[in-house]
C-alpha cells in the first residue's frame, strides 16, 4: 500500500503535499510554491550554499533524539522531505528576537549584500545545534561550502565561533518534544509517493519493497542523496519520469563491523559513516572531508558515488586499492564482487536490469599495511578531482633488529581521472611487489605507468599534466613512506 502524498514539518508546522511534479527540487518548492524568498538560489549545483536548509529527522538508533543537517535545497528532490522537518531561515527568530546564528553576523558585521547570508545563518544554526563551542576546524568543515562573493570570511567565521552555550533556547528547542512526536507519527504512514505531470516518486521503506517496485518498473531512476542526478534537472533540464528514493531504506541505511570488515550500506550518507573510515583509515577520512561539501556529505552516498561511475568520483579508486568488495540485489537473490570488477566502460557497469547496491564491504587494516590517498583539485574544498590516486601498500615488519623491512609483499595502485573508468595500474604494481623500496626502483614504476594510461585533456587537466601528477604522487608516497620508516627506526633504537 502506498500514500499518494509527501507529509513533513516545514519549521513547526506539519505540511502535505500531492499532484507535485516529484522533479522539483526544494528550493523551488520554497521559492515558487510556499514564497519563502529567504533560501537563495545561486549556482543551482550544489557549489555555492546560498541555498542551505536544514533537515531534522529522527536517529536512527535512539528514536527520541534529532540529528540536524544542513543540505542543499537546491539539488535535493522534494518528495526526500517525507518524514523530516525542514527548517529554513524565515522560522529562526522568535518574535522580534533573532537568533543566535543571526545576531553573531550581526555582531560581528557578517554580511554585504546579503545574498548569501541566509545559507550561512543556517549552516551555523546546523552546526551549533550540534556542538555549541565549536573549534575553528569545525567552523571552517561547516561552512566550507558557502561562498560569499562580496568579501573575506573572517567576520563570517568568528561569527560562527561564537559559542551558544549560555544563549536562550530557539523555538526549536522549545519544539524538541513535539517535533520527535510528529516525526513518529510520520513514519508510521504507508509508503509515501508522489505523481505529478505524469512523473512519479516512490520511497520505498524496506529492501523487498525496493526490489518489487524495480521488478515492476525495472527503468526507474534510484535515487539516494540526488548530489549528482539532481544536476540533469537544474542544469540540463532533464524529466526524470520514474524516480525510486532509496534514503528511506533501513536496511541500505546502516552500518556494521565484523572483525574483518566494515560494512557500509548503499544508502548511508558519508557524513555517518566517515569517522568509522577515519579511525582505520585516516587518509581516507581527510580525503572524505573534501568530497563537496558538509551539505553536500549529509546527503551524498557511498552506492551512488560508485554506482554513479564516474571517471573522476573520489570514493572508487579508494576501495580498489582496499580490495572492497559490494553486494548487489535484485528480487532477494544476492551476488559479491569486488569494486574494481564493477565498471566495464564509460559510465557502464555491471548492475543488472532491476538490480541495486545493496552493501560495500572494506577490510580491516592489518598489520604492516597502508593505504595513501592523494587528490588533486584546483580547489582544496568542495571540487572535484582533477587526479586522485590511492595506493595500499602491505611491508614486512619482521626483521632481526627490531627494524621495518621495506619489502613489498602486496600492492595495489588505482587511479580516478586517469582513464573511462577508476582502474588499477597493473605494470607499475608488477615493478614494485616483491622488491625493496628505493629511488631507483620508484623511477622505474613511474615510467611502467605509461604503459597503464593514456589520459585525456579536458577542462580540469591536460593529458601531460595528469601524467606527470600521478607519476610525482608515486614518489610523494615513497617518500612518506620514508620518513616513516626513519621515525620508526628512531623509536626502535630509542
Amino acid at each position: 500500500m502506498t500514500n499518494s502524498t509527501i507529509h513533513f514539518l516545514l519549521n513547526n508546522k506539519r505540511v502535505t503535499i500531492e499532484n507535485i511534479d516529484p522533479n522539483l527540487t526544494i528550493l523551488q518548492y520554497l521559492r515558487e510554491i510556499q514564497f519563502n524568498t529567504g533560501t537563495k538560489e545561486g549556482c543551482a549545483s550544489g557549489d555555492c550554499g546560498a541555498c542551505t536548509v536544514v533537515l531534522a529527522e529522527l536517529d536512527a538508533t535512539d528514536n527520541t533524539k534529532l540529528n540536524y543537517q544542513s543540505i542543499n535545497s537546491c539539488i535535493t528532490f522534494v518528495g526526500s522531505l517525507h518524514g523530516k522537518q525542514l527548517i529554513t531561515v524565515e522560522d529562526l527568530k522568535d518574535g522580534a528576537k533573532l537568533h543566535h546564528a543571526q545576531q553573531t553576523l550581526i555582531d560581528n558585521h557578517g554580511t554585504q549584500c546579503g545574498f548569501c547570508t541566509p545559507g550561512f545563518v543556517m549552516s551555523s544554526f546546523a552546526l551549533h545545534k550540534h556542538n555549541k563551542k565549536p573549534t575553528r576546524a569545525e567552523v571552517l568543515e561547516a561552512l566550507a561550502g558557502n561562498l560569499c562573493r562580496c568579501t573575506g570570511y573572517r567576520s563570517i567565521i568568528e561569527a560562527a565561533l561564537t559559542e551558544s552555550v549560555a544563549v536562550e533556547s530557539d523555538t526549536f528547542a522549545q519544539h524538541y518534544e513535539q517535533t520527535v512526536s510528529a516525526l513518529t507519527e510520520l513514519q508510521k504512514l504507508p509508503t509515501p509517493c508522489l505523481i505529478g505531470n505524469g512523473n512519479r516518486y516512490i520511497a520505498p521503506k524496506d529492501i523487498g519493497e525496493l526490489a518489487h517496485e524495480l521488478i515492476n518498473e525495472p527503468k526507474s531512476i534510484l535515487l539516494a542523496g540526488g548530489t549528482d542526478l539532481a544536476l540533469s534537472v537544474t542544469q540540463n533540464l532533464a524529466i526524470i519520469n520514474s524516480l525510486v528514493y532509496v534514503g528511506g531504506v533501513k536496511e541500505l541505511a546502516k552500518i556494521e563491523e565484523s572483525d574483518s570488515e566494515i560494512i557500509i550500506g548503499s544508502a548511508l550518507p558519508y557524513s555517518k559513516f566517515i569517522d568509522t573510515l577515519h579511525h582505520y583509515y585516516p587518509d581516507l577520512g581527510e580525503m572524505i572531508e573534501r568530497i563537496g561539501s558538509k551539505q553536500v556529505r549529509n546527503n551524498g552516498t557511498l552506492g551512488g558515488n560508485i554506482g554513479n561511475a564516474s571517471p573522476i568520483g573520489d570514493m572508487p579508486p579508494a576501495l580498489i586499492a582496499l580490495g572492497a568488495t559490494m553486494t548487489l540485489h535484485r528480487n532477494g537473490v544476492e551476488r559479491t564482487m569486488l569494486v574494481e570488477d564493477f565498471f566495464i566502460d564509460y559510465k557502464k557497469t555491471l548492475l543488472k536490469p532491476s538490480e541495486f547496491i545493496k552493501s560495500i564491504q572494506i577490510p580491516k587494516p592489518l598489520a604492516g599495511q597502508t593505504l595513501k590517498l592523494y587528490k588533486i583539485s584546483k580547489r582544496f574544498d568542495d571540487d572535484i578531482s582533477a587526479v586522485l590516486a590511492a595506493i595500499f601498500i602491505e611491508q614486512k615488519t619482521q626483521n632481526a633488529t627490531g627494524c621495518i623491512d621495506n619489502t613489498i609483499t602486496e600492492i595495489r595502485i588505482a587511479f580516478g581521472g586517469m582513464a573511462a573508468i577508476p582502474k588499477r595500474s597493473p605494470s607499475t604494481e608488477a615493478v614494485l611487489k616483491g622488491n625493496v623500496l628505493t629511488q631507483t626502483l620508484i623511477e622505474q614504476a613511474k615510467e611502467a605507468l605509461t604503459t597503464d594510461f593514456q589520459p585525456m585533456s579536458d577542462v580540469r587537466a591536460s593529458d601531460k599534466y595528469r601524467m606527470t601528477v600521478a607519476q610525482n604522487l608515486i614518489e610523494k608516497c615513497y617518500l612518506e613512506l620514508q620518513s616513516k620508516t626513519i621515525e620508526t627506526r628512531v623509536v626502535n633504537y630509542a
